[in-house]
């Protein structure tokens, strides 16, 4: 029973946006001329869902101790896994598991910095504070709330991925990180939509706080135009294949889920399958990208 709560609050399903940021970064590496190294990709991958549960449990670790999950309605992609409100004497063990996490993605990011060079020390402070300043900071700060998931996993660990295997920056990775960038801003900016009220009650002031639902729903559409025509821009100036083309299969998915957001407003959260269109934008565009670089 311990253990089905502590994978409740690692929140499995949401993992998988990891793994498709770092094969991006790893398809720019091979354009790049770097070989297929599977065990150094392995360690970053590693490394980077390590971080990434780590910010899942200190989310809900914090969510629960501030009041806000006794508070929200729990949807598919937001208001929580809902673990610790029903087993409270596990808060402090779901905490713990969320530093070893943390721990286990720095000693890895130390041991890349050894083997590979200080090219990635400013990625892993950025990341690293991203994880510790997200749940209680940056979610009172509602520009820096809007680009931190962005950040953290279009930028970070596309150009993270790319460096450590490569060796060095590469104008290619940065370009195409900004794709997921601001799929992955819209991905966390929507689930925060049905959370309104409850996170204004604990002080946060995320960006549809500050800015209504209105702002939000235009800055959702700018992120998918300015996604969608980065990924034909790229390729009319040949910097990836014509294939990349198949990156737009998912943009309607992005387009329905702006038309559920138009409609229902706060209320989204009872139409599960325009944040599951959400989801399925933000990761499979950034999949596909990757899938034709290679092919290529």
């Amino acid at each position: 029973m311990k253990l089905k709560i502590v994978l409740q609050t690692i929140r499995p399903s949401f993992l998988i946006l990891t793994p498709v940021c770092l094969f991006l970064g790893l398809s720019t590496s091979l354009t790049a001329g770097s070989p297929l190294n599977f065990p150094l990709f392995f360690l970053i991958l590693t490394g980077a869902v390590s971080a990434h549960i780590s910010v899942n449990m200190l989310n809900e670790y914090y969510d629960f101790k501030s009041g806000l999950d006794l508070k929200t309605t729990r949807t598919p992609f937001s208001g929580g896994s809902g673990a610790l409100p029903d087993n409270p004497a596990m808060a402090e063990p779901v905490l713990i598991a969320a530093v070893v996490s943390l721990l286990i993605a720095i000693i890895i990011g130390i041991y890349l910095i050894l083997i590979r060079g200080m090219l990635i020390l400013p990625i892993g402070i950025v990341g690293l504070a991203l994880i510790i300043t997200y749940t209680q900071w940056l979610n009172r700060l509602p520009f820096l709330c809007l680009i931190a998931p962005g950040l953290g996993f279009g930028v970070l660990m596309v150009v993270g991925t790319h460096v450590i295997l490569k060796g060095e920056h590469s104008q290619l990775a940065w370009l195409l990180a900004l794709i997921p960038f601001f799929l992955i801003n819209n991905l966390l900016l929507l689930n925060q939509y049905p959370d309104i009220k409850a996170d204004a009650s604990v002080g946060r002031n995320t960006f549809p706080i500050a800015f209504g639902l209105v702002t939000s729903n235009i800055v959702y559409a700018l992120f998918i135009l300015a996604a969608y025509s980065l990924l034909l821009f790229y390729i009319v100036k040949g910097y990836i294949p014509k294939l990349s083309i198949i990156a737009l299969i998912p943009m309607p998915f992005s387009i329905f889920a702006l038309s559920g957001a138009v409609k229902y407003t706060a209320n989204i959260g009872n139409y599960p399958q325009y944040m599951g269109a959400n989801v399925v934008a933000a990761i499979s565009t950034p999949l596909l990208l990757g899938i034709s670089i290679i092919n290529a």
